[in-house]
């Protein structure tokens, strides 16, 4: 028996089952994909028997969404962490909103793929999509705060900017950012793409970027 399972096996003698099999899934996940394991598979990596995930899982689905919920949790402190509530200033923190998705999905692949990739539908559970609304909250603060620097009659609305900038980084975290192996080569770094991508956009919403 490995010292990783022995590890596994006292937390959760400690009462540590549910801390475990999140780890445990979220081993299989980034090793095998969010849909090639199944509920036994994360029993038998955390080193517990096959019923004890019932104890506090429904199911497989309900503890990839456990999985899901916290990745979006560390997914929002990191968004955060790079809005810096506006500073320096709200253009340069912007930039470092889309800078912190890509380092999100670098640093986490597991979390990423189970937030992103299972096919859990983001009302699997109250929690899920609480997680989920915090995060993307962040980003709709930030894109309000910035669209409020144009004048009044071309300010897009905020929900739209922020959901474009969302999809732009997302899309280029999915194909060129991830930690893993599902990461496409670029004649660039993923960084220089969507830095490239929010200056073409914001400067055709009239923002002057700095010198």
């Amino acid at each position: 028996m490995s010292w990783k399972r022995r590890a596994r096996e006292g937390a959760y003698h400690h009462g540590n089952l549910k801390e475990a099999l999140v780890q445990a899934a979220r081993e299989l996940i980034k090793e095998k994909g969010p849909a090639g394991f199944t509920f036994a598979d994360a029993a038998r990596s955390a080193g517990v028997s096959p019923a004890a995930p019932y104890r506090h899982f429904r199911d497989r689905e309900a503890l990839l969404a456990d999985v899901a919920r916290e990745g979006f949790g560390r997914f929002e402190a990191m968004l955060s962490t790079g809005w810096n509530g506006g500073k320096p200033d709200a253009l340069t923190a912007f930039h470092n909103v889309g800078r912190a998705y890509l380092a999100f999905a670098r640093a986490e692949p597991a979390y990423y793929a189970a937030m992103f990739e299972s096919g859990l539908p983001p009302d699997a559970n109250p929690d899920l999509r609480a997680a989920g609304d915090r995060a993307f909250g962040v980003l709709r603060v930030a894109a309000d705060q910035l669209a409020a620097l144009l004048p009044a009659g071309k300010r897009p609305p905020g929900l739209m900017m922020s959901l474009h900038i969302w999809s732009m980084a997302h899309g280029i975290a999915s194909l060129f950012g991830r930690g893993d192996a599902g990461r496409r080569s670029l004649p660039m770094t993923a960084d220089e793409l969507l830095e490239s991508a929010m200056l073409v956009y914001l400067q055709g919403l009239g923002f002057q970027q700095k010198a």
